[in-house]
């Protein structure tokens, strides 16, 4: 978030929510961090799926009835619902790094009250303080 230039850090607007400069900064850290490790994994499993499609295509046996480990097809499917994990993810830490951005980074979307910092550090990309979070699994 703060990268040296003195006009940088006024571009936050840290609102009422319990959270300083320095806490802001550290989550958007943790964030930076938790997205390239995203988009690293991303970049494991479409190789994998890469890998996976070539062996569909160069294979002629019935993997489905081998009795050796997992099929192609439900190995595609794991690899496939991994890949739209990893980008959920990542778009939810997108999400939580623009709130940053724009002052509302620990303020409820919900309930406008704070989330609170432990609950930002267990879940960084938080949007709800745990009462409404609580209430929408209901």
């Amino acid at each position: 978030m703060h990268t040296g230039s003195p006009d940088t850090r006024e571009l936050y607007i840290v609102q009422d929510v319990g959270l300083t400069i320095d806490e802001l900064e550290g989550f958007d850290r943790m964030l930076d961090e938790r997205r390239r490790g995203g988009v690293a994994e991303s970049q494991r499993v479409a190789e994998s799926l890469g890998s996976l499609l070539s062996s569909r295509s160069e294979s002629t046996a019935d993997d489905e009835h081998d009795p050796e480990g997992p099929t192609l097809s439900s190995e595609w499917s794991r690899l496939h619902a991994l890949r739209s994990e990893i980008a959920a993810d990542i778009a939810d830490v997108d999400a939580a790094r623009e709130r940053i951005r724009l002052g509302r980074y620990g303020t409820c979307a919900s309930c406008g009250r704070a989330i609170g910092v432990p609950r930002l550090e267990a879940r960084p990309t938080a949007e709800l303080c745990i009462v409404c979070a609580t209430a929408a699994e209901r």
